[in-house]
């Protein structure tokens, strides 16, 4: 149901009007969603536009388990957390939904993966189980049908021989990283690279003192010698990913949409300041496709967005800010 028409969106119209015939179906299908309107009163049948759908706020993923009535749990994703925190749990019912939301968002952006090698240094990811990313990662190397291509834990010296090796050869290369371990990278050896993607993803993981983008992106660029860091934004309860291709500035497939809300009224809207993150993500058929999250951001009238930083962990009500 709606497979087809998500992954053949092509206007803001029609992302529009699926959008909200999502909303219709996850409301009398998704429990969970369900009563989460009903105490907001919502009147279902009066929603019309994007801003009038409730946004489920993403602590629900640690505490409720989401999904769609009469749809079996074909797998759960966990996102990491620290000691003793409670981690969000993603149940879903169809890998295949994933499998081809980021196939697609993937060639969107970057073309097909048979053109890359691709390797991935995601120490933090491997070292547990029920990542989505690796889910991901590992289904584009497998599909890049080379053998150069491959994940990395610790084996730094290795690393940095096969990226030396792919640039004498000249081979579009793709490097995927968690920030610390990429900056572990460049602490061992600068680069030159001329035909390698650098691309980071998620933060220090309690590894290195957390810092603002601008500046891991500068430091990235310099050791790697590169003139764009590349970054993807995506979290365990989505089963969509945004790429920005440099300067901070991300891009959704067109299945995905990013709204921002005021920081103290959850339910107004804002545009070109910053605001929570509201994910729209159709991927998300059988568990929520509304989803607030505790991130902070801005969206420009093109559709792109900017990560600024996070909502304090303590709660998500004011704007009792923590910039990243």
């Amino acid at each position: 149901m709606f497979e087809k028409e998500i992954f053949n969106i092509k206007s803001s119209e029609e992302f529009e009007q699926l959008a909200l015939e999502v909303f219709r179906f996850q409301y009398e299908n998704v429990p969970v969603y369900h009563n989460f309107c009903d105490l907001l009163n919502t009147k279902v049948h009066e929603v019309a536009t994007l801003k009038q759908i409730p946004f489920l706020p993403i602590q629900f993923f640690k505490s409720h388990k989401i999904i769609a009535r009469n749809t079996s749990v074909n797998t759960i994703f966990t996102s990491s957390g620290t000691t003793g925190s409670i981690t969000s749990q993603h149940f879903v019912s169809d890998l295949k939904v994933y499998e081809k939301s980021f196939q697609k968002a993937f060639e969107l952006q970057y073309g097909k993966p048979e053109n890359y090698t691709i390797l991935a240094l995601l120490p933090s990811y491997l070292e547990r189980e029920g990542s989505s990313l690796i889910y991901m990662v590992e289904n584009l190397i497998e599909k890049t049908n080379n053998t150069q291509s491959g994940f990395y834990l610790y084996e730094m010296e290795a690393l940095i021989n096969k990226l030396e090796v792919l640039e004498k050869i000249h081979q579009k290369t793709l490097l995927i990283g968690v920030s610390y371990a990429l900056l572990d990278l460049i602490e061992k050896q600068n680069f030159q690279l001329e035909h390698t993607i650098v691309m980071e993803t998620g933060g220090m993981k309690g590894r290195r003192k957390e810092m603002i983008k601008e500046e891991l992106h500068e430091i990235l660029k310099e050791g790697f010698g590169v003139s764009t860091i590349h970054s993807e934004y995506g979290m365990t309860e989505l089963l969509s990913q945004a790429y920005s291709t440099g300067e901070g500035v991300f891009n959704c497939p067109p299945w995905m949409q990013i709204l921002t809300r005021d920081t103290e009224d959850a339910f107004t809207y804002t545009s070109g300041k910053t605001g929570g993150i509201n994910v729209i993500d159709l991927a998300n058929l059988y568990s929520c496709a509304f989803i607030a999250t505790q991130d902070l951001g801005k969206t420009a009238d093109d559709g792109s967005f900017e990560i600024i930083g996070r909502f304090d962990s303590s709660d998500i009500r004011g704007c009792n800010l923590m910039v990243l």
